[in-house]
């Protein structure tokens, strides 16, 4: 029998918005992401996750970190 563990948090305690971005300058979520992640179905999650290594990308290729 196979568990499939739940989707974790991207959160890493760093809870800082970026005016600039809009995402959270610890886990690059948006405040809407933020709020709506423990109601999200694990399809929905693993979206987010996508997104944010896009915005990772994005932000190694604009020189922001």
């Amino acid at each position: 029998m196979h568990v499939i563990a739940p989707v974790p948090s991207p959160c890493t305690s760093v809870c800082k918005m970026d005016p600039s971005t809009g995402w959270c300058e610890g886990c690059l979520r948006t405040i809407d992401e933020i709020a709506a992640w423990a109601g999200l179905a694990d399809a929905d999650k693993l979206v987010i996750w996508d997104r944010l290594g896009e915005r990772r990308e994005q932000i190694e290729v604009n020189g922001q970190r």
